[in-house]
C-alpha cells in the first residue's frame, strides 16, 4: 500500500500542483510574519538594550495619550548633579528629548520622515549612549549647530554646513549642520536632530533648567537593581519612574509594540485569508482525484485493501503534499521577510538582513499549518474513497450516495444558517456595542460556514437563472457549458467557494468603508461650520507660533484653537473613565454646529466647566450641573462642573468616549504646556474664502507641515485616511482571487482529465476546436460568477450588520459602493475567463483517436 500510494502521488503530482501552491502561499505568510516580527523584536531589543542606563529616571507616567497632546514632561534638571553625588554611582547625565517638532531645509521643505515616523531632537552627550556615533564634522558646541542622522541627510540632501530651521514647542530657531551622525545599531525610523545640552534644553523644552530624564551609570561592582533602589530612596520612590536597563528596554519596544503589531497582524489576516480558501481548493482537487481513481481504488480493494489501508493512502498523498508544500512555503516566507525587511529599509528603517530570526517556532508554525490544512481538508474525501466497493471496478462509476449528503447538507447548512441569521439580527437591534460586536463576529462565521455547506444545493437554480441566456447566444456550446457546471453541485460549490470567500469579505469591509466615509462627510457638514481648517495631515499638534501666524494672516477674523488632553474622570457611578478631551478657545459655537441637549457652548466652556455626550452621562448617572472629578497630564486633578450636554459629537471629537470638552484656560490651569491640534478659521467681513486662503498659505509657508483646507478638502483627507483600511481589504481579495483562479484551473483541467472520452467524441461528431475552448471558458465563467453572486449577498449582508455596530459609535450613515459591486462582477467574469485560459488550450490540443480510446 505504500508503495502504491507514492506511485499514485508522483503520478498525479502535476495535479496537485494547484492545491500545493495554495499551501505555500499559507505557510510563506505565516512563516514570513513571524520571522519579520521576531526579527524586529531581537532588532529592537538589541538597540534599546544597548542604549539605556543602568537606571533611568522619567517623570511619573501620565495618562496614555490616544491622541497627541504635544506636551513634553518634564523634571528638573538639578537632579543629576543631586544623583551623581549619591554612593554607588559613578555618573549622572541630562537627558533631552523631543519627539514633537519639525525640521525644514532653506527651501522650507520637511526634513522629516515621510512614513508619518518622528522626528526627534536630542542633546548630544559625549559619554552618553546613543545609536548612532559621529561618521562626518564634529559634536554641536553652543548655540546654532546641529548634528543630523546620516540617513535623513540622504534622504533629504542635507551636507555639513547647510542651514536648517527647527520648528519646537517653545518656538522656531535655525541652526548649522556641522556633523552627520551614522547608525551604528537599528533605527526605527525616525530622524534624529543633536543639539548642545544646554541650547536643547532652552530651545526644545523652553526651560534651562529642565530635562526629560537622567541616565544614571552604576559605579564598579553595583548590581542595577540596586542601584535602581538607592536613587528612588535619594527622590522619593513615588516622585519619579525608576527603571533599570533591562526595564527601560522592555518599556522602549512596548511603544513600538503597536507599530510592530499591525504588521504582524496584517500579515497573519493574509495568512488566514490564503488558508482558508485555500482549503476548499484541497477538498476539492482530492475529491476529483478519488472520483477519477474509482476503478483503481475498487481493484485495491478487490485485491484485499480494507477500508482503513484506502484511507490512510489517500491521507497519506495528502501528507505527503503538506510536507511538501510547506517546505517550499517555509523557504518562500524566508525571501517575503526578507523582502519585507528591503522595505523597512527604503522607508527609513535600518535593519540588516543579516540579522534575520528564524526561531524555532517559525518552522513548527509553518509545517502545522501546511500539514494541517491538507490533512484536514483530505479527510472527507479519504472517507468517501474507503467507501468505493470493489464491484466499482467493474462498474467503473464514481461512489454512489450523491442524494443523502446533500440532504445532510441541505439540513446542517438550514441549521447553522439560522442561527447565524439570528445572530446578525441580533447584532442590528442591539443598543451597546459591547454586545453588538460579539454577535457580529459569531454570525459572520456562521453564515459563512452555512454558505458554505448548502452551496452545492444553490448551484442548480442560480446556475440555471445565470446560464439562461447561453443557450440563445452561444447555441449548443452555450447548453453543454451550462449543464457540465450542473453536473456535480459539490465541485461547483466548492470551486466557487474559494471566489466567495474574498468576495464576501471585501464586500463587507467596503460597505463599512464606505459607511464611515459618507458618516464623517455628514458629520462635518451638519457639524463644521468654519471656512478653513488648519492641521497637520497626521493629527499631530503644531507651536503656538503658527497658531499666531494664521491670526496675523490679513483677512483672518475669528480664530478658535483646539486641543487634545488625555484625562480621566471618576463619575457618581464610581466607574473611572480614561478618555481624551478636547479644548476649545472662545467661540466654538460660531465654527461648529452643536447640538446641545443641555445648556450652550458658553456654559460648557466657561472656566472650571465640561461638556459631554448625552448618551454617556445617563449611562453614569451625571446630571447637568453634577460634578466630576478629573485627573490631567501631570498629575493634577480638578472637580470639574458638568454645564452642558451634547445630543451628538462634533467630529473633532467622534473618535472619544463620553465626547468630553472643556475651555482652553481650564486645560491650561491644570495641565499646561499642551500644543494645538486644529484650528478652525472664519474669514473677516468683507474678505473671500479664496482671498483668505491665500493670505493663510503665505502665512504658513515657513510651515510647511501645516496645510490649509476648506471642508471639502478636509472631507479627502479623512477618505484617504479610511482608504487605508480600503487598500488593505483590495489585497486580501486579491490574494483570495489568486487562489480562486488556482482552485478554477485545478478544477476545469482535471474536468478535463475526467471527460477525456467523452470531449474526444464531442470532436468527433463536429465540434471544433474553438468551440470546445468556448464551452469551457463559458463553464468556468458561470462558475466564477456563481461565486461572486454569493460572495456578494454575504458580503451585503455583513457590511449592513457591521455598519449598524458602528452606527452604535456615531456613524449612522449606510452606503453601499456600487462601483465596487459592478468590479467584482466584472472582476469574476474576468476571472472565469483567465482561469480556463490553460485547460481550454490543453482541451483543444487533444487528440481526437486518442481521446475516444482513453479510459
Amino acid at each position: 500500500m505504500l508503495r502504491a500510494t507514492l506511485r499514485s502521488f508522483l503520478a498525479h503530482k502535476g495535479r496537485l500542483l494547484m492545491s500545493g501552491l495554495a499551501v505555500v502561499l499559507s505557510v510563506a505568510f505565516v512563516a514570513g510574519s513571524l520571522i519579520f516580527s521576531d526579527t524586529l523584536d531581537r532588532t529592537f531589543d538589541q538597540l534599546f538594550a544597548s542604549t539605556a542606563a543602568d537606571v533611568t529616571v522619567r517623570p511619573e507616567e501620565g495618562l496614555e495619550e490616544t491622541l497627541p497632546s504635544g506636551r513634553i514632561a518634564t523634571l528638573p534638571a538639578a537632579l543629576a548633579d543631586r544623583v551623581a553625588g549619591l554612593d554607588q554611582v559613578a555618573a549622572a547625565r541630562v537627558d533631552v528629548e523631543a519627539e514633537n517638532i519639525t525640521v525644514v531645509d532653506a527651501r522650507r521643505r520637511p526634513v522629516s520622515p515621510t512614513t508619518g515616523a518622528p522626528t526627534t531632537g536630542a542633546n548630544w552627550d559625549p559619554a552618553g549612549r546613543r545609536t548612532v556615533e559621529l561618521g562626518a564634522g564634529h559634536a554641536p558646541r553652543g548655540p546654532g549647530q546641529a548634528v543630523l542622522d546620516e540617513v535623513t541627510a540622504d534622504r533629504a540632501d542635507v551636507r555639513i554646513g547647510d542651514t536648517l530651521t527647527v520648528i519646537a514647542p517653545p518656538g522656531s530657531f535655525p541652526v548649522e549642520v556641522v556633523g552627520i551622525a551614522a547608525f551604528t545599531a537599528a533605527n526605527p525610523g525616525t530622524a534624529l536632530l543633536f543639539l548642545d545640552t544646554r541650547v536643547a534644553q532652552e530651545r526644545l523644552l523652553g526651560d534651562a533648567r529642565a530635562a526629560t530624564g537622567i541616565s544614571v551609570d552604576a559605579a564598579e561592582g553595583v548590581a542595577a537593581g540596586q542601584l535602581k533602589r538607592r536613587v528612588a530612596d535619594a527622590l522619593g520612590p513615588d516622585a519619579y519612574t525608576y527603571r533599570t536597563a533591562a526595564e527601560q528596554a522592555e518599556s522602549d519596544v512596548q511603544r513600538l509594540g503597536g507599530f510592530l503589531d499591525v504588521l504582524k497582524w496584517v500579515m497573519l489576516g493574509f495568512a488566514g485569508v490564503a488558508v482558508l480558501v485555500g482549503v476548499f481548493l484541497i477538498v476539492n482537487t482530492f475529491s476529483m482525484l478519488i472520483a477519477q481513481r474509482t476503478r483503481e481504488l475498487g481493484l485495491l480493494r478487490a485485491l484485499g485493501a480494507d477500508r482503513r489501508q484506502v484511507r490512510r493512502s489517500v491521507l497519506t498523498e495528502a501528507l505527503l503534499l503538506g510536507v511538501a508544500g510547506a517546505t517550499l512555503g517555509l523557504a518562500a516566507g524566508v525571501g517575503l521577510a526578507a523582502g519585507l525587511i528591503r522595505v523597512m529599509n527604503a522607508i527609513g528603517m535600518h535593519i540588516r538582513s543579516t540579522d534575520m530570526v528564524i526561531g524555532w517556532a517559525t518552522p513548527v508554525a509553518g509545517y502545522a499549518v501546511g500539514i494541517g490544512v491538507t490533512f484536514v481538508a483530505a479527510y472527507l474525501p479519504a472517507r468517501r474513497a474507503a467507501a468505493v466497493s470493489p464491484m466499482a471496478a467493474i462498474a467503473e462509476t464514481e461512489a454512489a450516495g450523491t442524494g443523502r449528503p446533500l440532504r445532510t447538507r441541505a439540513r446542517v447548512g438550514a441549521a447553522v444558517g439560522a442561527v447565524g441569521a439570528a445572530a446578525l439580527a441580533g447584532c442590528a437591534v442591539s443598543s451597546r456595542t459591547g454586545r453588538a460586536a460579539p454577535l457580529l463576529g459569531s454570525g459572520v462565521a456562521l453564515t459563512l460556514v452555512a454558505a458554505v455547506v448548502a452551496g452545492p444545493l444553490l448551484v442548480r437554480p442560480v446556475i440555471r437563472v445565470l446560464g439562461a441566456s447561453f443557450p440563445a447566444l452561444f447555441g449548443a456550446v452555450g447548453v453543454l457549458s451550462r449543464r457540465n457546471a450542473l453536473r456535480n453541485p459539490r465541485r461547483t460549490g466548492a470551486t466557487a467557494a474559494a471566489l466567495m470567500v474574498g468576495i464576501a469579505l471585501a464586500v463587507g469591509l467596503s460597505v463599512a468603508g464606505a459607511s464611515i466615509t459618507a458618516s464623517f462627510d455628514r458629520r462635518i457638514d451638519r457639524t463644521l461650520g468654519s471656512d478653513f481648517i488648519v492641521r497637520n495631515g497626521d493629527s499631530a499638534p503644531f507651536p503656538r507660533e503658527v497658531t499666531d501666524a494664521v491670526r496675523r494672516a490679513p483677512g483672518a477674523g475669528l480664530v478658535v484653537p483646539a486641543r487634545y488632553a488625555p484625562v480621566a474622570v471618576r463619575l457618581p457611578d464610581g466607574e473611572r473613565v480614561t478618555t481624551t478631551a478636547t479644548a476649545y478657545g472662545p467661540g466654538l459655537d460660531e465654527v461648529a454646529d452643536i447640538d446641545y441637549a443641555h445648556g450652550d457652548g458658553r456654559a460648557a466652556l466657561a472656566p472650571g466647566r465640561l461638556a459631554m455626550d448625552t448618551r454617556f452621562a445617563r449611562e453614569h448617572g451625571v446630571r447637568p450641573g453634577g460634578t466630576v472629578l478629573a485627573e490631567f497630564q501631570g498629575g493634577r486633578t480638578a472637580v470639574l462642573t458638568v454645564g452642558a450636554l451634547t445630543g451628538r459629537e462634533s467630529a473633532e471629537r467622534f473618535r472619544t468616549p463620553g465626547g468630553l470638552f472643556l475651555s482652553l484656560a481650564t486645560l491650561e490651569r491644570y495641565a499646561p504646556g499642551g500644543q494645538d491640534a486644529v484650528l478652525y478659521v472664519n474669514a473677516a467681513p468683507g474678505t473671500g474664502d479664496d482671498e483668505l486662503r491665500a493670505a493663510l498659505e503665505r502665512s504658513l509657508a515657513p510651515y510647511p507641515h501645516v496645510q490649509v483646507r476648506d471642508l471639502a478638502g478636509y472631507k479627502e483627507l479623512v477618505r484617504d485616511q479610511i482608504a487605508v483600511l480600503l487598500y488593505l481589504v483590495y489585497a486580501l481579495l486579491g490574494l483570495a482571487i489568486v487562489i480562486a483562479v488556482l482552485g478554477v484551473v485545478n478544477t476545469l483541467a482535471l474536468s478535463v482529465v475526467e471527460r477525456t472520452r467523452e470531449i474526444g467524441l464531442l470532436r468527433a461528431i463536429g465540434l471544433s476546436r474553438r468551440g470546445l475552448r468556448r464551452m469551457i471558458r463559458l463553464e468556468s465563467v458561470v462558475i466564477a460568477v456563481f461565486g461572486a453572486v454569493l460572495g456578494l449577498a454575504l458580503g451585503l449582508v455583513w457590511g449592513v450588520c457591521t455598519q449598524r455596530v458602528l452606527a452604535l459609535e456615531g456613524m449612522t450613515v449606510l452606503a453601499v459602493p456600487w462601483d465596487t459591486v459592478v468590479a467584482v462582477v466584472l472582476g469574476s467574469v474576468a476571472v472565469g475567463i483567465v482561469a480556463a485560459l490553460l485547460p481550454a488550450s490543453r482541451a483543444s490540443r487533444m487528440n481526437v483517436l486518442a481521446a475516444v480510446a482513453h479510459e
